[in-house]
């Protein structure tokens, strides 16, 4: 069979701090269109590719966990959504739009086909939207956001109507999400973000009860006291560090602190401490870590509400999406320096 162009963007070599456009290569090589003799999987055309924060983990040389580092020179891996070309697992048809990890590339075959996921198409919900708003993964190290804030808000934070809540990260892939959510369970909201365009969508676009800068915070902790007086019920904690150390002083008793991610510590070699973490034992906090896939029993309840919300036009989901494989390096490089607002997609293909 004629083998047909791929473009490709290669991991070039380990890094230790975010990672950078550099870090990757792009290039354009070949591919057939069938399935070696000897394999059995999937060969797919990529659509959408989903830029996340745990791809940087897998850019380090740490072999000691339970997500195994990329190889240098070969493809990038990550979430995507793509369209069976060839199949020989009984799963799968040609033609069958699926979501799972994937090459960042044109053409991928796809071997270990148990954490693929058959996409079910509804004209009023954007495709790409599930990678964020309807994202969902098997896999313990990926946080897709659509299921990640389903999961976290709903069962681990046990919210109230009525309690107070802090998003910090707020204007990216979940925390967008789980501030709509509390409003809708009938929570107090603010949000924190690192620019005044993002603190102006909290407010006027997800309908947060207000934002605030925390870049023009030289008083984290001060800041939080000005937007909640009398504490704070519950900090979905998206960044870590000095924001998560701030919270703690501010939180209300038995107050509870989801531990979704901590992007702020991403970029460091040498993680910073936590100055304020006494203050779970008198307020008498929880703070519970958690992965979206041990939650994956509430998936289908998932798909329905957060769909049906999205439909009636009861939330709102903001992407951002860049044309073209090209734009993969700069894209994820950009997740680490906060250009990002809302959920980083890359269209590979527009059918």
């Amino acid at each position: 069979m004629e083998a047909v162009r791929n473009k490709q963007v290669l991991f070039r070599g380990f890094i230790t701090a975010a990672p950078k456009e550099t870090d990757m290569e792009f290039r354009v090589g070949t591919a057939e269109l069938r399935i070696p003799e000897g394999f059995k999987g999937v060969l797919v055309k990529n659509l959408y590719l989903s830029c996340d924060p745990f791809l940087r983990s897998r850019m380090r040389e740490f072999y000691n966990s339970y997500i195994p580092p990329f190889t240098p020179g070969s493809v990038v891996e990550g979430f995507g959504i793509s369209r069976v070309v060839e199949t020989n697992d009984e799963g799968f048809r040609p033609g069958d739009l699926v979501s799972g990890l994937t090459g960042w590339e044109e053409y991928t075959l796809i071997t270990s086909t148990d954490r693929l996921r058959k996409i079910q198409v509804d004209e009023k919900i954007p495709l790409s939207h599930h990678l964020g708003l309807l994202g969902q993964s098997q896999l313990n190290h990926a946080r897709m956001p659509g299921f990640t804030a389903y999961a976290g808000f709903y069962e681990v934070c046990s919210p109230k109507k009525g309690e107070r809540v802090f998003v910090s990260a707020a204007c990216g892939a979940v925390g967008q999400l789980v501030g709509q959510l509390a409003k809708l369970h009938g929570c107090y909201v603010v949000g924190s973000a690192g620019t005044k365009q993002k603190v102006d969508l909290l407010k006027n676009k997800f309908g947060f009860d207000d934002a605030f800068n925390y870049k023009e915070e030289p008083d984290l902790a001060g800041a939080m006291k000005r937007y909640f007086p009398d504490g704070i019920d519950i900090y979905f904690d998206n960044v870590g560090g000095a924001t998560l150390d701030a919270a703690l002083l501010n939180m209300r008793i038995r107050g509870r602190i989801a531990a979704c991610g901590m992007i702020s510590q991403h970029s460091l070699s040498f993680k910073e401490g936590i100055h304020n973490l006494y203050m779970l034992i008198p307020k008498r906090i929880r703070m519970e870590g958690f992965i979206q896939s041990d939650y994956l029993h509430l998936f289908p309840q998932f798909l329905d509400r957060i769909g049906d919300l999205y439909k009636e036009e009861r939330i709102v989901y903001m992407e951002d999406t860049h044309q073209g494989l090209e734009s993969a390096p700069a894209t994820l490089a950009g997740l680490f320096s906060g250009e990002n607002v809302g959920k980083q997609v890359v269209c590979v293909c527009r059918e």
